[in-house]
């Protein structure tokens, strides 16, 4: 069906007429890649658009080229690493700051440290710093996971003013592992003690074989990120109270670092490690 060109269009040349709708296509595909955490298949994404599979496939080669589009699985498609580095401007001031700690926190416990903002509902990795070791947790940078069985999006919901939280959560709380918690005044009990201890915990609660524990950090301008250690299940038992206790004392120098020392949030005492 022929479109009729009205505005500006109509004075480009074809080859630019072209180059714009092609832009405008792969920022469509990537506005849709954003809102899919399994990622999307080319026919999923060709329906959605209403485009041709070839016209989407083409595109979706250009923008994994560059690195702004990667392949989760065969023939499914997510948001890439690339997009991380664009948005420096709005991630990047925290982040930068952070790396120091983290890089700290990681040599001192040998484990991978991520760090974790709130993004369009879901928690998005910023930056990580992986375990020198054989056996260690990594997730790509890029990666978005869910809010309410992740230690990274407990922190950043616990963070929230508690009126806010319904707000962010969705209506229905996927289940991911047999230790998913999906009852919504569990979720807000268990986040009242995040505030009151300054750490949330992930025992495979989003992927059995992996644990974590987080905390929020805070900058002077209200910026908000989860400083995590991902941890393998089995290494994490035994030795909770020394990581609790490590992440704890790097939140409380960067804050120190961030805030000012007269500003900085007062220290909270570990909390008993949870049965199992």
């Amino acid at each position: 069906m022929s479109e009729a060109r009205t505005g500006q269009d109509a004075g480009k040349p074809p080859e630019r007429r072209m180059g714009v709708q092609v832009i405008a296509r792969a920022a469509e595909i990537c506005r849709e890649l954003a809102t899919a955490v399994d990622g999307l298949t080319t026919a999923e994404l060709a329906e959605r658009l209403g485009l041709s599979r070839p016209t989407v496939y083409r595109i979706l080669r250009a923008l994994a080229d560059e690195d702004f589009v990667r392949e989760l699985s065969r023939g499914r498609y997510g948001i890439g690493p690339a997009f991380l580095v664009i948005g420096g401007s709005t991630y990047g001031g925290l982040r930068h700051d952070l790396r120091p700690f983290m890089r700290e926190l990681s040599n001192e416990l040998g484990e991978t440290i991520d760090l974790a903002m709130l993004d369009n509902g879901e928690a998005l990795f910023v930056d990580q710093f992986v375990a020198v070791r054989g056996l260690r947790v990594v997730a790509h940078m890029g990666a978005r996971l869910p809010l309410h069985c992740t230690a990274s999006g407990k922190a950043l919901l616990a963070a929230l003013d508690p009126a806010d939280v319904g707000e962010v959560l969705a209506d229905w709380l996927h289940v991911y592992t047999p230790n998913t918690v999906t009852d919504k005044g569990a979720l807000l009990a268990e986040l009242a003690r995040v505030r009151a201890q300054g750490v949330a915990y992930d025992h495979e609660e989003y992927v059995m074989g992996v644990c974590a524990v987080a905390s929020p950090v805070t900058d002077a301008v209200g910026a908000v990120a989860a400083l995590t250690v991902e941890v393998p299940a089995e290494r994490f038992r035994g030795s909770e109270q020394r990581i609790v206790a490590a992440l704890l004392k790097t939140r409380e120098l960067a804050h120190r670092a961030l805030l000012g020392a007269g500003a900085a949030r007062p220290g909270v005492a570990p909390p008993a490690p949870r049965a199992g």
